[in-house]
């Protein structure tokens, strides 16, 4: 028995060690990949990327932060105002209507791009950047909604009492108290509805359709030379690399936020 303390200390380390490296190696080899070149190792699988018929634009790259701009501005937006009344306020069909947001989860989105671009072209936003930021706004909402309205109930009523008692109303209550309360959350939100959006591809695959409004993730998968059609695997790995280099700032940058986001909130009922 006296080893099992020592196998429970390393353990742990070891098993999270091994598991980075799961994770990290298929990023370190697309690094090597993007690199490497017939002589050697340079940049010149990058030129290709910005300089090939088929790779990334200018354009691509304004479409991608205008999505995900888009995608986060109104994720936070509506996660923020249904968490509030669902942590915050009683009402009839409350939870009811809460199991039904989070019913959303279990509908895959595959299976419903078809319809969500018949009905895109009723309302007129069909091959439209704005479209494809309320899909993907749509099908952020249930982990949004779920984890806004766990970090307002974390907060102390008491803090929303003495807000109300200097006259603050439900709106004031929510800018001045709740929000710098729940930054965590709001960071968390933001962070998973950017990786999503900006990372997505079958969502723009369906509804784009203008080669003008593609997004740079299809730009990406698009990168072929022009011999026998034949896909440029080394410039590929460069705009694989190129696309996870903001995730990652971001995600380092925003990673105590993160952190306890989860902590004070996704953990919480």
């Amino acid at each position: 028995m006296t080893g099992y303390p020592t196998a429970t200390r390393w353990g742990f380390p070891v098993t999270g060690a091994a598991l980075a490296i799961l994770f990290l190696f298929p990023l370190l080899w697309s690094g090597w990949a993007s690199v490497r070149t017939g002589t050697g190792f340079g940049l010149e699988n990058y030129d290709r990327l910005f300089t090939s018929d088929h790779g990334i634009r200018p354009y691509h790259l304004v479409n991608s932060v205008t999505v995900s701009a888009l995608t986060v501005g109104g994720t936070l937006l509506v996660a923020t105002l249904g968490g509030y009344a669902f942590g915050r306020f009683r009402f009839p069909g409350r939870d009811l209507l809460f199991l039904l947001t989070l019913a959303i989860l279990m509908v895959p989105y595959a299976t419903i791009l078809i319809a969500l671009y018949v009905l895109l072209g009723w309302i007129g936003l069909e091959d439209s950047l704005v479209g494809l930021s309320l899909v993907l706004i749509m099908f952020q909402l249930p982990f949004s909604v779920f984890m806004m309205r766990n970090s307002f109930e974390a907060v102390p009523r008491e803090l929303e009492e003495s807000a109300q008692v200097d006259g603050a109303g439900s709106v004031g209550v929510l800018l001045r108290v709740l929000l710098p309360a729940v930054r965590p959350g709001l960071v968390t939100v933001a962070l998973f509805a950017f990786l999503t959006s900006w990372s997505e591809f079958f969502a723009p695959l369906i509804l784009l359709n203008s080669t003008d409004r593609f997004t740079a993730t299809l730009a990406v998968v698009n990168m072929r030379t022009a011999s026998h059609g034949s896909i440029d695997y080394a410039a590929l790995e460069a705009g694989v690399v190129f696309m996870a280099v903001p995730c990652l700032l971001l995600f380092a940058f925003l990673q105590r936020s993160y952190v306890r986001g989860f902590a004070s909130g996704a953990v919480k009922g």
